[in-house]
């Protein structure tokens, strides 16, 4: 019973009496059609205007309000205006025969205490609450008595890199040593080599706090020994042993739920346009998304999400197929959940102004009621948060690593042949260029948003600046009130400046030394987006570790033209590098097995090339990398990816020196597949437990070189299969053919076009880091900008396009 169609939404809720799944009326059917499930509960609030008496008061009730329903929702139930009453009863499908509850006369007992468990049951999310979430922390065994060497280790404020490899991302500190090591793989392909728990393996040093996640509020504590997440009431002090001063921040700057203090009042004033009466917007595309504590970051960017046509086509334009396509458990489907946000957000049936009657009331009471529209986006953050360790909690969260993060579930859960993020994907080029030889080296990479370094340098208000900081110290120095706030003010052109500017490099593979040597790299514009995303860089830690925020004003442009940073491959007069491969570092003990051994096909470490799909590698490079590399762990055979990864045929299926066959992407997961190419019997059942016909299952997963996400693909995208028994026993009986139709590894996806693009929206965020504050999201829609504030959606009167941290831009047709 969650989600956003409430049992006060017309039409109540069915909940499949099978397998407990709660759908709304213009749903229920399609969901009877495909399982066959008869049997419903129908839950129903009703909400009524209490009757009044001559005199205006209200009327004694003629009959108790009965509430029994444990619901998800913003109803005022105490209200003087409206009363309120649940109806439950079962539904049989497809005569839709009704029977009340409760009835303990008709029903089986065991019916019966089913139906009084559901409506007895307290809803999931009642354990999500963000006032309870940091109490379920234990304080560690280890922390009161935490040895902690004195070997003079000083953590800087920010440039952190594991000690045992290149990684500088999800960095641990451990807090008996101070060794900075890498954490463990998550399911989303963020993560690290594990180094942190090797470390604790060698060591048995038991706590470590994530780097970046540091504030005077706390911290994030992992104990190795207790194997989970843990409160460290000595963590300011463990802290300042390595150098760092957690506590140097004034008290209100604390991590701040949503809606709390306010720490620079001008910033929240502006960018939430207070002071100014803003007209509520509703109908289709004016949907808002409740606050669920501190999600205000996921709300901002899915609106921004799906004012882009590309994702509303893909997800609502195909919610018949993707309905009627999705797993029996829709709960935990990425493209259900996308679908259904999407539907809500666009539909209009959660965005409907009040009606003449309640407007005219109001009027004549000089009384606004704001209205309770807005979907509240549980089932969804639930999915695509699930195994994340920051985004599952209840903490702020960056916006722009969750802009990231669902891009890359969107990747991984394509619909058919199109990607929508493709709409986001642009290549850039690096050029490196070595100091000792001065040659160059040209690659490129795959991004999805551009990030634009504050050039505070370049502020036009420096003499404002200078005089308002010296005014500050004396004022504290004195203890005299501070003066008011002064906002840097940057240029947009000197930002962009910054941009394009060389960066030094200091351990970069020189092939012609063979040897790490100092160079310098620029990036530019490979390929230019369909949508462009830039990020204004506002957030960096200070020297004492307090997370910082630049307080900047930035003209950004409502037109932006970056032709000239397309980039230009290599110039007259310039000499490439050489083609040489830095060698693969292998361990000593590991030598003689890897030179004098070979290792037999089903001996592949799958946990290896699992490890390294998830960073988005293909699949069968990661088998080849794990067996030329003998073996040896994730992190050896990450290494030949990157020296192999320019090769032509690097995503080509591995063949197995001595065994003369490629090995299937399929087989790699779910068993060797026969030389028959009879798909393994364990995919087809996946395929067909979703509603597909088994023929249809061999057909696709043989077309497919029996890969179960690429089948899926091409189910989708042949959307006109009908059962062809003919085609079935000529399959099967082609027993020699190892690939039927094996499509040829993809290159970069990108819709490259003219680098001119138009401002269409852009996210705020208020606050002194991304671990505290409040987002909002501003949209330009029909000519006009609209201000969405979690679920309030009002037209825009003065919108704050200078104080921004994400910009979107769409691409101006030439």
């Amino acid at each position: 019973m969650n989600g956003y169609v409430y049992t006060n939404s017309e039409g109540g809720l069915y909940i499949c009496m099978n397998t407990f799944l709660a759908f709304g009326r213009e749903h229920v059917e399609r969901h009877f059609r495909k399982t066959g499930q008869s049997v419903y509960m129908h839950l129903k609030r009703h909400v009524r205007e209490k009757v009044r008496g001559a005199s205006g008061g209200a009327l004694p009730k003629r009959r108790n309000s009965k509430l029994f329903l444990d619901l998800d929702t913003d109803d005022d139930l105490n209200s003087d205006d409206l009363e309120y009453e649940d109806e439950a009863k079962l539904v049989i499908f497809p005569d839709h025969y009704e029977i009340a509850l409760p009835n303990i006369e008709e029903l089986p007992a065991l019916v019966t205490i089913a139906c009084d468990a559901v409506l007895s049951s307290k809803s999931p999310y009642r354990k999500q609450d963000p006032d309870t979430w940091e109490n379920e922390l234990p304080v560690s065994k280890y922390a009161n008595n935490l040895t902690q060497l004195d070997n003079g280790v000083r953590i800087p404020p920010s440039g952190w890199k594991c000690a045992r490899c290149d990684l500088r991302e999800n960095l641990w500190l451990n807090l008996t040593d101070g060794s900075v090591l890498c954490g463990k793989w998550f399911f989303d392909s963020s993560g690290g080599n594990g180094h942190a728990l090797e470390h604790y393996r060698d060591t048995g040093y038991p706590l470590a706090v994530k780097l970046g996640t540091i504030t005077p509020d706390g911290a994030d504590v992992y104990s190795f020994q207790e194997e989970e997440p843990v409160l460290d009431p000595h963590l300011a002090k463990h802290l300042a042993h390595f150098g760092i001063d957690m506590l140097h921040m004034h008290g209100t700057e604390n991590g701040l739920q949503d809606n709390e203090i306010k720490p620079r009042v001008s910033e929240w004033e502006v960018i939430q346009e207070s002071g100014t009466k803003l007209k509520p917007m509703y109908g289709p595309g004016y949907t808002g998304l409740k606050n669920l504590g501190n999600s205000c970051y996921l709300s901002s960017v899915m609106q921004a999400i799906f004012s882009i046509p590309e994702f509303q086509r893909a997800y609502v334009g195909n919610l018949p197929r993707i309905f009627d396509y999705s797993p029996l458990d829709p709960t935990q489907d990425f493209n259900t959940q996308m679908t259904k946000l999407g539907h809500g957000l666009l539909s209009g049936q959660y965005s409907k102004p009040p009606v003449k009657s309640e407007l005219i009331e109001q009027v004549m009471k000089e009384e606004h009621k704001p209205q309770h529209n807005g979907i509240s986006p549980r089932m969804f953050k639930a999915f695509v948060s699930k195994s994340h360790p920051e985004f599952s909690s209840n903490r702020q969260q960056d916006a722009q690593e969750f802009f990231l993060h669902l891009v890359n579930l969107v990747e991984r859960n394509r619909i058919g042949s199109e990607n929508p993020s493709d709409v986001f994907r642009f290549l850039v080029e690096e050029r490196i260029q070595c100091c000792q030889t001065r040659k160059v080296r040209y690659t490129e990479r795959v991004d999805y948003l551009m990030q634009l370094p504050v050039a505070m340098e370049a502020a036009t208000n420096k003499d404002e600046l200078i005089a308002y900081e010296l005014t500050r110290r004396e004022a504290e120095v004195n203890r005299r009130p501070l003066p008011e706030l002064v906002r840097a003010k940057i240029p947009f052109s000197a930002c962009l400046q910054a941009f394009s500017e060389p960066e030094n490099v200091d351990d970069f593979w020189s092939s012609a030394l063979q040897a790490k040597s100092a160079g310098v790299k620029t990036s530019r514009f490979a390929s230019f987006p369909e949508y462009l995303v830039v990020q204004i860089k506002k957030f960096t830690f200070g020297l004492d570790w307090v997370p910082k925020k630049f307080d900047v004003s930035i003209d950004m442009p409502d037109l932006l033209d970056i032709n000239h940073l397309r980039a230009r491959g290599l110039q007259p007069g310039e000499e490439e590098l050489p083609d040489i491969s830095p060698p693969i570092v292998i361990p000593d003990d590991s030598k003689d097995r890897l030179m004098n051994q070979l290792i037999d096909p089903s001996d592949i470490d799958e946990s290896s090339v699992m490890q390294l799909a998830e960073m988005g590698f293909p699949l069968e490079a990661c088998r080849k990398a794990v067996y030329f590399t003998g073996n040896m762990g994730a992190e050896v055979a990450f290494n030949w990816i990157i020296v192999h990864m320019e090769e032509p045929d690097f995503a080509e299926p591995l063949t197995m020196p001595g065994y003369g066959g490629a090995a299937s992407a399929g087989a790699s997961v779910f068993g060797a597949a026969g030389l028959d190419n009879q798909p393994p019997e364990e995919i087809i059942s996946i395929i067909t437990s979703m509603g597909f016909q088994r023929n249809q299952a061999i057909q696709a997963l043989r077309a497919t070189n029996h890969s179960l996400e690429r089948a899926l693909d091409w189910i989708f995208s042949h959307p006109e299969f009908e059962e062809d028994s003919d085609f079935v026993i000529e399959m099967e009986n082609n027993a020699n053919a190892n690939i039927i139709s094996e499509a040829k590894p993809e290159g970069p996806r990108v819709k490259d076009g003219p680098g001119t693009y138009e401002l269409f929206a852009f996210i705020s965020h208020m606050g002194t880091s991304t671990m505290s504050g409040h987002y909002i999201c501003h949209i330009k829609k029909e000519g006009r900008w609209v201000i969405y504030n979690d679920h309030k959606v009002c037209a825009s009167e003065r919108p704050p396009k200078d104080l921004g941290y994400m910009y979107f831009y769409r691409r101006i047709p030439s």
